[in-house]
Protein backbone atom coordinates (compact mmCIF):
# COMPACT_ATOMS: atom_id res chain seq x y z
CA UNK A 1 0.00 0.00 0.00
CA UNK A 2 1.32 3.61 -1.00
CA UNK A 3 1.91 6.16 1.91
CA UNK A 4 3.18 9.28 2.40
CA UNK A 5 6.99 8.81 2.05
CA UNK A 6 8.64 10.94 5.00
CA UNK A 7 7.65 14.07 7.27
CA UNK A 8 7.70 17.66 5.96
CA UNK A 9 6.35 20.55 7.07
CA UNK A 10 3.52 19.99 4.69
CA UNK A 11 2.39 16.69 6.41
CA UNK A 12 2.56 18.37 9.66
CA UNK A 13 0.53 21.48 8.14
CA UNK A 14 -1.96 19.07 7.08
CA UNK A 15 -2.28 17.28 10.18
CA UNK A 16 -2.98 20.55 11.76
CA UNK A 17 -5.75 21.33 9.55
CA UNK A 18 -6.92 17.70 9.54
CA UNK A 19 -7.54 18.07 13.64
CA UNK A 20 -5.26 15.37 14.65
CA UNK A 21 -4.02 15.27 18.47
CA UNK A 22 -7.57 17.09 19.31
CA UNK A 23 -10.85 15.68 21.17
CA UNK A 24 -12.14 13.25 23.29
CA UNK A 25 -13.66 10.00 23.58
CA UNK A 26 -15.21 8.95 20.26
CA UNK A 27 -14.45 12.08 18.71
CA UNK A 28 -10.76 11.82 19.07
CA UNK A 29 -8.50 11.94 15.93
CA UNK A 30 -4.80 10.51 16.93
CA UNK A 31 -1.39 12.30 15.38
CA UNK A 32 -0.41 9.63 13.60
CA UNK A 33 -3.08 7.12 11.79
CA UNK A 34 -3.04 3.80 10.43
CA UNK A 35 -3.62 4.66 6.90
CA UNK A 36 -2.30 5.74 3.14
CA UNK A 37 -1.74 9.23 3.76
CA UNK A 38 0.75 8.94 6.86
CA UNK A 39 4.18 8.25 6.81
CA UNK A 40 4.18 4.26 7.57
CA UNK A 41 5.16 2.93 10.90
CA UNK A 42 8.24 0.64 11.51
CA UNK A 43 6.17 -1.79 13.76
CA UNK A 44 2.98 -3.94 12.66
CA UNK A 45 0.22 -1.51 12.90
CA UNK A 46 -3.59 -3.13 14.46
CA UNK A 47 -6.78 -1.19 14.93
CA UNK A 48 -8.89 -1.78 17.95
CA UNK A 49 -12.94 -1.33 18.45
CA UNK A 50 -13.56 0.27 21.76
CA UNK A 51 -16.20 2.04 22.99
CA UNK A 52 -17.29 3.42 19.70
CA UNK A 53 -14.10 4.05 18.19
CA UNK A 54 -10.86 2.53 16.14
CA UNK A 55 -7.98 2.80 18.09
CA UNK A 56 -5.02 2.89 15.95
CA UNK A 57 -1.94 1.48 17.08
CA UNK A 58 1.21 1.22 15.39
CA UNK A 59 3.38 -1.85 16.76
CA UNK A 60 2.47 -5.19 18.96
CA UNK A 61 3.77 -3.71 21.61
CA UNK A 62 1.01 -0.94 21.85
CA UNK A 63 -1.49 -3.37 21.15
CA UNK A 64 -0.66 -4.95 23.93
CA UNK A 65 -0.25 -1.81 26.23
CA UNK A 66 -3.71 -0.54 24.89
CA UNK A 67 -5.35 -4.50 25.94
CA UNK A 68 -3.58 -4.15 29.43
CA UNK A 69 -4.75 -0.28 29.85
CA UNK A 70 -8.37 -1.22 29.06
CA UNK A 71 -8.72 -3.75 32.26
CA UNK A 72 -7.72 -0.80 35.05
CA UNK A 73 -10.60 -0.01 36.56
CA UNK A 74 -12.27 3.60 36.35
CA UNK A 75 -10.66 3.93 33.37
CA UNK A 76 -13.18 7.11 31.57
CA UNK A 77 -10.84 7.76 28.00
CA UNK A 78 -8.30 6.30 26.35
CA UNK A 79 -5.90 8.52 23.87
CA UNK A 80 -3.64 6.82 21.41
CA UNK A 81 -0.92 9.00 19.61
CA UNK A 82 -1.29 12.03 21.49
CA UNK A 83 0.03 15.25 20.39
CA UNK A 84 2.63 17.04 22.31
CA UNK A 85 2.17 21.11 21.40
CA UNK A 86 5.76 22.79 21.13
CA UNK A 87 3.57 25.80 22.30
CA UNK A 88 2.44 26.47 25.79
CA UNK A 89 -0.92 24.46 26.43
CA UNK A 90 -3.36 23.66 28.54
CA UNK A 91 -3.69 20.90 31.07
CA UNK A 92 -5.45 17.61 29.15
CA UNK A 93 -7.70 17.30 31.79
CA UNK A 94 -9.16 20.62 31.18
CA UNK A 95 -10.54 19.28 27.68
CA UNK A 96 -12.85 17.36 30.15
CA UNK A 97 -14.03 20.44 31.67
CA UNK A 98 -11.92 19.58 34.98
CA UNK A 99 -9.21 21.98 34.89
CA UNK A 100 -8.92 26.01 33.93
CA UNK A 101 -7.23 26.92 30.80
CA UNK A 102 -3.93 27.76 32.85
CA UNK A 103 -0.92 27.37 30.45
CA UNK A 104 1.86 24.49 30.87
CA UNK A 105 5.20 24.82 28.46
CA UNK A 106 5.29 23.04 25.43
CA UNK A 107 7.68 21.31 23.90
CA UNK A 108 9.40 24.24 22.71
CA UNK A 109 10.44 25.82 26.16
CA UNK A 110 10.91 22.59 27.57
CA UNK A 111 13.90 21.58 25.06
CA UNK A 112 15.96 24.89 25.91
CA UNK A 113 15.09 24.48 29.72
CA UNK A 114 16.80 20.64 29.07
CA UNK A 115 19.45 21.79 26.86
CA UNK A 116 19.05 20.37 23.72
CA UNK A 117 17.50 20.65 20.38
CA UNK A 118 13.84 20.39 19.79
CA UNK A 119 13.36 18.51 16.60
CA UNK A 120 11.88 19.62 13.10
CA UNK A 121 11.37 18.65 9.91
CA UNK A 122 12.55 20.17 6.82
CA UNK A 123 12.07 19.74 2.95
CA UNK A 124 14.31 21.71 0.84
CA UNK A 125 14.48 25.45 2.56
CA UNK A 126 11.11 24.94 4.66
CA UNK A 127 11.42 23.91 8.39
CA UNK A 128 8.66 22.94 10.80
CA UNK A 129 9.17 21.75 14.56
CA UNK A 130 8.25 18.10 14.82
CA UNK A 131 5.14 17.49 17.03
CA UNK A 132 6.46 14.75 19.40
CA UNK A 133 3.81 12.15 20.63
CA UNK A 134 2.93 10.10 23.95
CA UNK A 135 1.91 6.66 22.35
CA UNK A 136 -1.06 6.39 25.31
CA UNK A 137 -2.80 8.97 27.67
CA UNK A 138 -5.30 7.11 29.88
CA UNK A 139 -7.52 9.20 31.98
CA UNK A 140 -9.12 8.03 35.13
CA UNK A 141 -12.42 8.96 36.33
CA UNK A 142 -12.70 7.83 40.04
CA UNK A 143 -16.25 7.55 42.16
CA UNK A 144 -16.47 11.12 44.16
CA UNK A 145 -12.89 12.18 42.86
CA UNK A 146 -11.12 14.12 40.22
CA UNK A 147 -10.29 12.88 37.15
CA UNK A 148 -6.70 11.86 36.88
CA UNK A 149 -3.95 10.99 34.02
CA UNK A 150 -1.87 8.37 32.96
CA UNK A 151 0.51 9.09 30.21
CA UNK A 152 2.43 5.44 28.69
CA UNK A 153 5.79 5.15 26.44
CA UNK A 154 6.58 2.21 24.84
CA UNK A 155 9.78 1.00 23.15
CA UNK A 156 10.54 -2.44 21.72
CA UNK A 157 13.51 -4.78 22.66
CA UNK A 158 16.52 -3.77 21.64
CA UNK A 159 15.64 0.50 20.74
CA UNK A 160 17.91 2.46 20.29
CA UNK A 161 19.41 3.71 23.53
CA UNK A 162 21.62 6.51 21.36
CA UNK A 163 22.00 10.41 23.36
CA UNK A 164 19.45 11.88 21.13
CA UNK A 165 16.77 9.32 21.67
CA UNK A 166 17.11 9.50 25.56
CA UNK A 167 17.36 13.70 24.94
CA UNK A 168 13.57 12.79 23.46
CA UNK A 169 12.56 10.74 25.87
CA UNK A 170 13.43 13.03 28.51
CA UNK A 171 11.92 15.91 26.71
CA UNK A 172 8.82 13.61 26.57
CA UNK A 173 9.06 12.33 30.15
CA UNK A 174 9.30 16.37 31.52
CA UNK A 175 6.67 17.16 29.93
CA UNK A 176 4.29 15.34 31.75
CA UNK A 177 6.30 15.74 34.95
CA UNK A 178 5.59 19.33 34.97
CA UNK A 179 1.45 18.86 34.29
CA UNK A 180 2.33 16.41 37.41
CA UNK A 181 1.41 13.85 35.76
CA UNK A 182 2.51 10.03 36.02
CA UNK A 183 4.97 8.64 32.95
CA UNK A 184 5.64 5.44 32.42
CA UNK A 185 7.91 3.77 30.48
CA UNK A 186 6.73 0.15 29.22
CA UNK A 187 9.42 -2.30 27.93
CA UNK A 188 9.04 -6.17 27.30
CA UNK A 189 11.03 -6.92 29.97
CA UNK A 190 8.33 -5.33 32.44
CA UNK A 191 5.71 -8.08 31.47
CA UNK A 192 5.45 -11.30 30.61
CA UNK A 193 4.41 -11.86 26.72
CA UNK A 194 2.09 -14.82 27.08
CA UNK A 195 0.00 -12.88 28.74
CA UNK A 196 0.09 -10.11 26.14
CA UNK A 197 -0.75 -12.83 23.37
CA UNK A 198 -3.53 -14.57 25.83
CA UNK A 199 -5.08 -10.87 25.89
CA UNK A 200 -5.31 -10.84 22.12
CA UNK A 201 -6.96 -14.10 22.05
CA UNK A 202 -9.78 -13.28 24.61
CA UNK A 203 -10.16 -10.06 23.64
CA UNK A 204 -13.33 -10.09 21.22
CA UNK A 205 -15.14 -11.30 24.75
CA UNK A 206 -13.66 -8.94 26.48
CA UNK A 207 -14.14 -6.20 25.12
CA UNK A 208 -17.38 -6.89 23.16
CA UNK A 209 -20.91 -5.66 24.65
CA UNK A 210 -20.61 -5.92 28.43
CA UNK A 211 -22.00 -8.37 30.12
CA UNK A 212 -24.19 -7.44 33.65
CA UNK A 213 -22.50 -7.64 36.84
CA UNK A 214 -24.93 -9.91 38.10
CA UNK A 215 -24.44 -12.39 35.18
CA UNK A 216 -20.55 -11.41 35.58
CA UNK A 217 -20.74 -12.79 39.18
CA UNK A 218 -22.46 -15.90 38.37
CA UNK A 219 -19.66 -16.49 35.56
CA UNK A 220 -17.21 -15.98 38.07
CA UNK A 221 -19.05 -17.86 41.12
CA UNK A 222 -19.19 -21.25 38.73
CA UNK A 223 -15.50 -20.85 38.01
CA UNK A 224 -14.53 -20.61 41.75
CA UNK A 225 -16.93 -23.91 42.64
CA UNK A 226 -15.19 -25.68 39.67
CA UNK A 227 -11.62 -25.06 39.98
CA UNK A 228 -10.71 -28.69 38.23
CA UNK A 229 -13.36 -28.29 35.56
CA UNK A 230 -11.90 -27.44 31.88
CA UNK A 231 -12.80 -23.95 30.07
CA UNK A 232 -15.20 -25.98 28.05
CA UNK A 233 -16.90 -27.64 30.83
CA UNK A 234 -17.15 -24.46 32.76
CA UNK A 235 -18.82 -22.64 29.69
CA UNK A 236 -21.13 -25.22 29.27
CA UNK A 237 -22.69 -24.86 33.15
CA UNK A 238 -22.19 -21.19 32.87
CA UNK A 239 -24.64 -21.37 29.25
CA UNK A 240 -27.29 -23.22 31.31
CA UNK A 241 -27.83 -20.62 33.98
CA UNK A 242 -27.25 -17.36 31.43
CA UNK A 243 -29.09 -18.67 28.58
CA UNK A 244 -26.25 -18.90 25.66
CA UNK A 245 -23.08 -19.66 24.70
CA UNK A 246 -22.07 -16.82 23.59
CA UNK A 247 -22.92 -14.41 27.00
CA UNK A 248 -21.33 -17.01 28.62
CA UNK A 249 -17.87 -16.39 26.94
CA UNK A 250 -18.79 -12.73 27.50
CA UNK A 251 -19.30 -12.89 31.36
CA UNK A 252 -16.73 -14.98 32.09
CA UNK A 253 -13.61 -13.56 30.03
CA UNK A 254 -15.19 -10.19 31.46
CA UNK A 255 -14.73 -11.30 34.80
CA UNK A 256 -11.13 -12.13 34.28
CA UNK A 257 -10.71 -9.05 32.43
CA UNK A 258 -11.81 -6.65 35.17
CA UNK A 259 -10.26 -8.73 37.89
CA UNK A 260 -13.20 -10.00 39.33
CA UNK A 261 -11.79 -13.49 38.89
CA UNK A 262 -8.31 -13.64 39.20
CA UNK A 263 -6.86 -16.32 36.80
CA UNK A 264 -2.81 -16.77 35.79
CA UNK A 265 -2.94 -15.32 31.98
CA UNK A 266 0.52 -16.62 31.31
CA UNK A 267 -1.40 -19.71 31.40
CA UNK A 268 -2.73 -18.93 27.98
CA UNK A 269 -6.12 -20.37 26.51
CA UNK A 270 -7.08 -23.94 25.97
CA UNK A 271 -11.17 -25.13 25.84
CA UNK A 272 -9.53 -28.57 27.67
CA UNK A 273 -7.21 -27.09 30.41
CA UNK A 274 -8.98 -25.36 33.51
CA UNK A 275 -8.28 -22.03 34.88
CA UNK A 276 -5.52 -21.57 37.31
CA UNK A 277 -6.44 -19.26 39.75
CA UNK A 278 -4.56 -16.97 41.09
CA UNK A 279 -4.77 -13.65 44.45
CA UNK A 280 -5.54 -10.54 43.33
CA UNK A 281 -1.98 -9.16 44.16
CA UNK A 282 -0.74 -11.98 42.01
CA UNK A 283 -3.50 -10.74 39.05
CA UNK A 284 -2.47 -7.08 39.54
CA UNK A 285 1.67 -7.91 38.79
CA UNK A 286 1.11 -9.17 35.38
CA UNK A 287 -0.20 -5.69 34.35
CA UNK A 288 2.87 -3.60 34.38
CA UNK A 289 0.16 -0.77 33.72
CA UNK A 290 -1.79 -1.64 37.34
CA UNK A 291 1.72 -2.38 38.85
CA UNK A 292 3.26 0.71 37.66
CA UNK A 293 6.19 -0.95 37.05
CA UNK A 294 8.61 1.38 34.22
CA UNK A 295 12.05 1.47 32.58
CA UNK A 296 13.78 3.70 32.76
CA UNK A 297 17.49 5.10 30.87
Amino acid sequence: MRTTKRFTPKVIARFIRQGRGEGTYADYVPWHRVSRGDPASSGRSHLLMWRDRLRELLSDGELGEQLSATMLPDLDDSLEQFKLPPEDASHPLAEYGERDLTLFPGTEKLAKQLGIKHPIVRDADETALWRPTTDLVLVFKPRRSPRRVLALAFKPSGWNKSRRTRQLLCLEREFWLCRDIDWLLITPDLYDARVVLTLRRIACWALGEEAQAEVRSTAAHVARQNPIHSVSRLLEEIQALVGSLELAQRALWQAIWYGELPVDLRCGWRPHVPLKHISPNEFTALNPIAARRSSWI
